[in-house]
């Protein structure tokens, strides 16, 4: 809205007002303003669901401390989508089509979350929404952004345009000093092109995977794309829900991976830095630094309440909403290869309970009597069944992610 109105100001040249052009003053502005929100609305909210006594339900697993959590809020997630809404219909430009997906992704999976959540605490189900409605809704999200890609005119690469000889063809322009220089002809097109980390040629098409389809490849690349972005959704937000089991653990190494996934957008829609990085260069791919802004201003505002001892839970409304942002926006910036790393954290308590799950099961078949790899699954739980106190795990996790976030970036260059 303020974008809107202040691009109108500068046409008729009122001063200052050109400012909100910058990409980098509204990153500010809306962390800023979603840091504010999260914590004054928050504030609010936790009271609210404390005097309607809307609280967690706590299942005696014989962790430390456990017991102590019953009757926490629980929903808080709606701090974090409020949180990043409003300051972007404030200070985003909704017309680009990659805010658009964000915040369709926010309000998709807010609102899958939020009925998980009114399952459990309204109805007194334990169990919340059926596995199968939430599959569904990743699934329907996966088709929304897939289908993205496939139809919109605006999502798009920028790529080299070669010769019959293979040779990047060249063109004359002027630049900022009226000289003649000779640059590489670009043009922008639709591609199924994505990031491969650590490679020297980085770029991969997903076309060479069913390319044994011959000239059908093209056109059969994208339903595979479409299951691939599924995939990556149904992950990473389940992921996410895995790793919300300790008091500010998600929040906080959410917060880590969306500043990492701001500073690759920056990169990538800025046609000099991607040029001198050699990177993909993802045309109005920068709008989404100020979604990162709005982001890392909600994650860290609601942390603010979220640390231990945590004053409210997130619940699925939150942990499925943060885990679908970082898929899609990965996925938008054509980063989605380097999700196992930047979102390790996430990745390794996915494995944990698989690796539990399986074992669990293998044993009792063979052996008549189930055994366990870890001491309790997901992962974080192990270490506190280990003797190790809540907030020492979580600082932990938040220093390996931090390690990942940095090694993710130094691939920029590292390749």
């Amino acid at each position: 809205m303020l974008y809107y109105l202040f691009d109108w100001l500068k046409e008729l040249d009122v001063p200052g007002a050109g400012v909100f052009q910058y990409i980098t003053f509204r990153s500010a502005m809306v962390i800023i303003t979603s840091l504010f929100i999260s914590m004054v609305f928050g504030k609010k909210l936790i009271y609210f669901l404390q005097k309607k006594q809307i609280g967690e339900t706590i299942r005696d697993l014989g962790l430390e401390g456990q017991m102590q959590k019953k009757g926490t809020p629980t929903m808080g997630g709606i701090i974090i989508i409020i949180s990043i809404v409003v300051p972007m219909l404030l200070f985003g430009d909704l017309k680009n089509v990659y805010v658009q997906l964000m915040l369709i992704t926010t309000l998709w999976l807010g609102t899958i979350g939020f009925l998980d959540d009114y399952i459990k605490v309204f109805k007194k189900n334990k169990e919340g929404l059926q596995g199968k409605f939430k599959i569904l809704g990743q699934v329907g999200l996966g088709i929304i952004v897939g289908a993205t890609f496939l139809f919109s005119d605006e999502v798009l690469i920028r790529e080299n345009v070669y010769d019959n000889s293979g040779n990047i063809e060249q063109v004359w322009t002027k630049n900022k000093d009226n000289c003649d220089i000779l640059i590489d002809k670009t043009q922008d097109v639709k591609s199924t092109k994505t990031t491969i980390p650590f490679v020297k040629n980085n770029e991969f098409d997903y076309k060479l995977l069913v390319s044994f389809l011959g000239d059908s490849a093209s056109k059969l690349v994208w339903p595979l794309l479409i299951l691939i972005i599924i995939f990556i959704i149904t992950a990473v937000s389940n992921g996410a829900n895995m790793t919300d089991g300790l008091d500010g653990l998600a929040t906080g190494t959410s917060a880590i991976i969306g500043a990492t996934l701001g500073i690759f957008a920056y990169v990538s829609g800025n046609v000099i830095l991607a040029d001198y990085l050699n990177i993909m260069y993802i045309p109005n791919s920068g709008e989404l630094v100020v979604f990162a802004g709005a982001f890392i201003g909600a994650t860290i505002g609601f942390l603010w309440y979220n640390s231990f001892p945590a004053q409210v839970f997130m619940g699925d409304t939150g942990s499925l909403t943060i885990g679908g942002i970082i898929a899609v926006f990965a996925i938008v910036i054509r980063k989605e290869l380097l999700i196992p790393v930047l979102a390790g954290i996430f990745l390794i308590e996915n494995i944990s309970v698989m690796i539990q799950v399986f074992w669990f099961k293998y044993t009792k078949k063979k052996y008549g009597e189930g055994r366990r790899v870890f001491k309790m699954a997901p992962l974080h739980h192990h270490f506190q069944k280990s003797g190790y106190v809540e907030p020492k795990i979580v600082i932990r996790f938040w220093i390996i992610g931090i390690m990942l976030a940095v090694i993710s970036i130094i691939t920029l260059k590292l390749r």
